[in-house]
């Protein structure tokens, strides 16, 4: 005899992410004030990055989800870069419930693309002639809670 220790239905299939595919979308470095920004500062400039998520459904479990990043640094009113990413990826939501798809889809795989978003910003940065920019973690939950607070 069998022995279930859940009951019936008590060996449903876990949930899990794919990652089908990881690119850029749209990448752009400016350097508007070169050489003049590239002389050594006595300063650490002042550096803004801000993080945007969207996503859409591609079919019932595949959504492409775009981690947007748009960062300025400046040193006395003069800017010494500007950088623009949109790095996307396709996912597949497996046996995941529909009243939290929402939060895996704009929390959960952000957190996967970043690491390479922020890759792709430290070596766009230094070959533009600046040290790498290592941008800190982010948190995708915070900025999920911020973004339908607003809503």
């Amino acid at each position: 005899m069998a022995n279930t220790n859940g009951g019936p239905g008590a060996s449903a299939a876990p949930a899990a992410i794919s990652v089908l595919g990881q690119y850029v979308k749209d990448l752009s470095f400016e350097n508007p004030n070169a050489p003049r920004s590239m002389m050594a500062l006595a300063q650490p400039p002042a550096v803004n990055i801000q993080f945007n998520v969207n996503a859409k459904p591609l079919s019932g479990t595949d959504y492409e989800v775009e981690l947007a990043v748009e960062g300025k640094a400046e040193h006395e009113q003069m800017v010494l870069f500007h950088i623009e990413l949109v790095y996307a990826g396709i996912f597949r939501l497996a046996d995941v419930p529909q009243d939290v798809a929402q939060q895996v889809v704009l929390i959960e795989c952000p957190r996967l693309l970043f690491p390479f978003a922020r890759q792709i910003i430290a070596d766009a940065i230094r070959d533009g002639g600046f040290p790498p920019l290592m941008i800190d973690p982010v948190d995708f939950a915070a900025l999920y809670r911020n973004r339908f607070q607003q809503a």
